[in-house]
C-alpha cells in the first residue's frame, strides 16, 4: 500500500513534474507510489463497453486509490480541461463497484498539479471541481509550471507538507 498516489495523466513534463513531487514526498517520510494513467489503456468508457465487464485496470486503481493515505493529481491542459486519460480513469472508478468505490476519492486528502504548455489555469479549475463534485478534500494552494514558469520547489515542498499533515492512514 502506498501512502501517497501520484496520478501522472500524460507523459513529458507532467511525468517528470509527478517524479519530482514523488521525491519531495518520500524526502518527507512518506511512501510515494506514481501511476501512469495513459499506460493503464483504459477502454473509453461508455456503458456498451461496461457490458464487458470491469477493466481489472479500473478496478485495482480504485482499490488503489480507496487503500491510499493522499491523492496527488499531475495533469496538462487539454483545450481547458482534463486531459481524455484522466477523465476516463475516474468515468470507470467510478462504475467500479457499488458505493465502494467512493473511498477513492471521498474525503481523500488531495493536491492536484500541471505541467502544462500554455497557461494551465483552465486544468487546475476542472481537476477541482472533478475533483470536489467527486468528495475529495482538494488542497487550496496548488502547483502551476510550464514552459515560462518551472516549478517553485518551495511551493511544492509545502504543498506536500500541508498534504501529509492533513491526511490520515485509513
Amino acid at each position: 500500500m502506498s501512502n501517497v498516489v501520484i496520478l501522472a495523466a500524460s507523459t513529458g513534463k507532467n511525468v517528470e513534474l509527478a517524479n519530482t513531487l514523488a521525491g519531495i514526498v518520500r524526502d518527507q517520510g512518506a511512501e510515494a507510489e506514481i501511476v501512469d494513467v495513459v499506460a493503464l489503456d483504459l477502454p473509453l468508457y461508455s456503458t456498451s463497453a461496461e457490458g464487458g465487464g470491469i477493466p481489472g485496470a479500473a478496478a485495482e486503481m480504485s482499490a488503489k486509490l480507496c487503500a491510499s493515505r493522499a491523492l496527488i493529481v499531475v495533469a496538462p491542459e487539454y483545450n481547458g480541461a482534463m486531459p481524455p486519460a484522466l477523465t476516463n480513469l475516474i468515468a470507470w472508478i467510478s462504475r467500479s463497484g457499488d458505493e465502494d468505490w467512493r473511498g477513492a476519492f471521498n474525503s481523500k486528502i488531495t493536491a492536484i498539479a500541471t505541467f502544462s504548455g500554455g497557461g494551465g489555469g483552465f486544468v487546475l479549475a476542472a481537476m477541482r471541481a472533478q475533483l470536489s463534485f467527486l468528495g475529495a478534500n482538494v488542497l487550496g494552494r496548488q502547483l502551476l509550471a510550464n514552459y515560462q514558469k518551472p516549478l517553485n520547489e518551495d511551493s511544492a515542498t509545502t504543498v506536500v507538507s500541508q498534504l501529509l499533515a492533513l491526511s490520515v492512514t485509513p
